[in-house]
């Protein structure tokens, strides 16, 4: 989204941003709200309101934008077996599951458009402000999008490496090279450290405030051995320690609140993209894991598809009692009325859900029709209404406070620090009668992370952060290098530009 040719192109591209976005931030006295149409007098006028189409690509990361499916597929705990003839769709779920994937799969290609289309309406949106910088709210705003700008590098970073680092729309290189992964890190926590004092203390989880700008730099230095191959474990720590001295968040008392239909007031969420199943759609992975005839269990108004599952092992890791494991459907399944589930397509056999998945691709000849439609824990770790729609009214969080609580247990740990109490806070509220641990190890940590934070895109970048992404499990075999812990350049862009095979250069 970055290789335009023109400054006409560019308006063209970015206007079309403009007429998909829903998603805004705050208004003139500095609180947020959202705006489901943006009137031109408006657009011109309100320079705050001219934000939108920053946050726009934030709207399709759960699904076609291609970010969810690449952090949670490529893991050990989700998965999206092939059933029958059913979710094969030319193996592009089988190659994230099995580290196979090229420059032309279609997440690879979906995150890069998205990541890049928020980075070129933020340097649109800066270069527009900076002429009318000098009162609160224009200065305010052009903080915000200079963090927006580095939280899109931030996923770049996180997910191709080495990338065109691009800060200009006017004049921008046509035709960039890719600069290095570390000097890109360097750039964005510069600019996150000049920008967060401008930042309002606001209460906002829609917009960036001061929390989210926190937990964006705890990310970043969580992350830094990866992105630099220096850790930070003492910044991440102090930055996790900004968010809690906030005094604004704490954990709901059920592990499965913070996921509730309308979760925006949840005391749990940093900052979240506010779906609405009829304003701001696009939440839909309900009917990706759902069974066919799983709308009986919920009196759901669409079609499921039955794809998605967990993977047995990862599912085998919650303790009984523990409240994270009523966010899977295993056993038999009842209607709405207490009536047991028939599946036509399986020869009218009830639906019973069994964690067991015998192999990746299933198909008639091999496995039963129960095994091929059957198989898998489903999730609804995002509650579904009854009446449930085709999308979502349930906001899906992109920074969550318990995610903070676990990310200061990893830096204290990793600093020979005792984090015993931040990871039972976190245990101990999923199962109350579990025994707390003592001495914590980072395997402990892991496996913990996975269960908390399942099913919101974490997991890929927590298992290359442990040296565990390379490793095998179910129906992925062993990988010998690392060569799969970023994805490459997408095909499309190479097309477009030829440059970007070029090695990297310095940022200047």
């Amino acid at each position: 989204m970055f290789h335009y040719k023109t400054e006409k192109k560019m308006k063209k591209i970015f206007s079309l941003i403009v007429l998909t976005s829903l998603f805004t931030v705050s208004c003139t006295d500095l609180d947020d709200k959202l705006y489901d149409r943006i009137p031109s007098d408006q657009y011109v006028a309100d320079p705050v309101v001219k934000m939108s189409p920053i946050y726009a690509p934030m709207r399709e990361f759960v699904d076609n934008g291609g970010w969810w499916f690449a952090q949670e597929i490529p893991g050990d705990a989700v998965t999206c077996p092939t059933r029958n003839t059913d979710w094969d769709d030319g193996g592009k779920w089988r190659v994230l599951h099995q580290h196979t994937w090229t420059n032309n799969t279609e997440a690879v290609n979906s995150m890069w458009s998205r990541f890049y289309a928020g980075a070129v309406a933020a340097n649109k949106f800066i270069e527009e402000m900076i002429p009318m910088a000098g009162t609160e709210v224009v200065d305010v705003a052009i903080a915000k999008a200079r963090v927006l700008r580095a939280y899109y590098y931030y996923l770049l970073i996180d997910n191709y490496g080495d990338v065109p680092y691009v800060t200009k729309f006017i004049g921008a290189d046509e035709k960039p090279r890719r600069n290095p992964r570390a000097q890109i890190w360097a750039k964005i926590v510069e600019e996150m450290e000049q920008c967060i004092p401008l930042i309002p203390d606001g209460d906002s989880k829609t917009a960036i405030t001061k929390a989210s700008a926190y937990t964006l730099m705890a990310k970043l230095m969580l992350n830094a051995e990866v992105y630099t191959g220096t850790p930070q474990w003492e910044k991440a720590e102090l930055y996790c320690d900004s968010v809690i001295g906030l005094n604004r968040f704490s954990l709901e008392a059920d592990a499965l609140g913070p996921f509730v239909t309308n979760n925006a007031t949840s005391s749990e969420i940093i900052w979240m993209i506010p779906y609405n199943e009829d304003t701001y759609q696009g939440f839909n992975l309900h009917r990706r894991t759902l069974h066919y005839n799983s709308t009986a269990t919920f009196d759901m108004q669409a079609a499921a598809w039955n794809g998605f599952a967990v993977q047995e092992d990862f599912y085998n890791s919650f303790e009984d009692g523990d409240r994270r494991k009523e966010g899977f459907l295993v056993g038999p399944q009842y209607d709405t009325k207490g009536n047991i589930i028939k599946d036509p397509g399986a020869g009218n056999a009830e639906l019973v859900f069994d964690p067991h998945i015998s192999n990746l691709v299933m198909t008639t000849g091999t496995h039963t029709l129960v095994e091929i439609r059957m198989s898998g824990a489903r999730v609804v770790k995002f509650e579904l209404k009854k009446g449930v729609k085709a999308d979502l009214s349930n906001q899906f969080p992109i920074f969550r406070y318990a995610d903070v609580l676990l990310m200061k247990a990893e830096a204290m740990i990793r600093q020979g620090k005792d984090a015993d109490s931040y990871v039972n806070q976190i245990r101990l509220r999923a199962n109350p009668d579990a025994t707390p641990w003592s001495g914590v190890t980072l395997d402990q940590l892991l496996a913990e992370r996975g269960r908390e934070l399942f099913w919101e895109a974490h997991r890929r970048q927590d298992l290359i952060r442990f040296g565990k992404f390379n490793q095998a499990w179910w129906e992925k075999p062993l990988e010998t290098d690392t060569k799969s812990n970023t994805f490459p350049v997408p095909e499309w862009v190479i097309e477009s530009n030829p440059n970007v095979e070029l090695d990297p250069v310095p940022l200047d």
